[in-house]
């Protein structure tokens, strides 16, 4: 009974484990003060923009808008998405942070994917579900 017990109370440790180790853990970063930037660049951030994996293959809109939510600022996400990138369904709010950078946030505050800027576009890192990037749709 006592190895039964034991073998069990290590299995779920490593169940547990397997979870955390799934979900990324991201560097804590202060919301982005928009009221002290040039009014044209803010408004940049809003609108539609097109979330995409490394080869393009698959592509998903989404429209990043103003309006506060929980967690961050209201984000629309397209119908399709989850089929395509699974953790869109859990999609519920986005944030601007510090040095530009871009969060989606589950509608537990977690943030799901961190896009950041290394060089002239914003990157996935890590990458969750093959989304790779993410970038203004274009103007029609």
């Amino acid at each position: 009974m006592r190895r039964l017990v034991l073998g069990l109370a290590a299995f779920a440790a490593l169940q547990v484990a397997a979870a955390a180790a799934e979900e990324a853990v991201f560097e804590p970063l202060p919301p982005f003060d928009l009221a002290g930037v040039d009014p044209g660049l803010a408004e940049d951030m809003f609108g539609h923009w097109i979330v995409s994996s490394a080869d393009g293959e698959r592509i998903c809109g989404v429209e990043l808008r103003r309006e506060p939510a929980i967690g961050g600022m209201q984000i629309d996400v397209d119908p399709g998405c989850e089929a395509l990138f699974p953790v869109m369904g859990d999609i519920a709010a986005w944030r601007l942070l510090e040095g530009w950078v871009i969060d989606l946030a589950d509608a537990e505050r977690r943030t799901r994917i961190r896009f950041s800027t290394p060089d002239e576009r914003y990157v996935a890192f890590p990458e969750v579900d093959g989304i790779a990037t993410i970038e203004p749709a274009p103007l029609d």
